[in-house]
C-alpha cells in the first residue's frame, strides 16, 4: 500500500516521464498520506486505443491519463483531495507539450477490506 495505477494513451510514450512521475508521486504520497516509502508501488498501463468524444481514434489528437491511488482506509477526504490534486500537478510537470490535447484525471480511494498483499 499504496497501490497506484496509471492508465494512459500509448501516444504518450515519448512525452511522459513515467519514472520521474512515479518517484515524485511516491514522495508526495509519503508526505501527504503518511504512506511508507517501501509500500509505494506504481503500475503504468498504456492503452493502444483511446477514443475521445466523436473523434476518429486514428486521428490521435487526444491523450488520456487517469491515476488511481488506492490507500488503506483512514485518510480523510481533505487528504485524498490534496493527493489527487498533487497527482495532477505532477502530471503537468512530467508530460511534455506535444501535438495532442492531454486530458488528465486522478482519484484517491480506500482499498477494499479484502485487500491482502505479500512479497517474496
Amino acid at each position: 500500500m499504496p497501490q497506484i495505477i496509471v492508465d494512459h494513451s500509448d501516444i504518450l510514450e515519448d512525452a511522459f516521464d513515467r519514472e520521474g512521475f512515479a518517484r515524485a508521486l511516491h514522495e508526495a504520497t509519503v508526505e501527504i498520506a503518511a504512506a511508507k516509502p517501501e509500500g509505494c508501488k506504481t503500475q503504468f498501463r498504456p492503452s493502444a486505443c483511446t477514443v475521445y468524444g466523436y473523434e476518429d481514434p486514428g486521428a490521435r489528437g487526444h491523450a488520456v491519463v487517469h491515476v488511481t491511488i488506492g490507500l488503506l482506509p483512514g485518510r480523510g477526504d481533505e487528504t485524498k483531495a490534496k493527493l489527487a490534486e498533487t497527482a495532477l500537478e505532477l502530471l503537468r510537470r512530467h508530460v511534455a507539450d506535444a501535438a495532442f490535447t492531454l486530458h488528465a484525471s486522478a482519484e484517491v480511494r480506500d482499498l477494499d477490506p479484502s485487500y491482502r498483499t505479500f512479497a517474496r
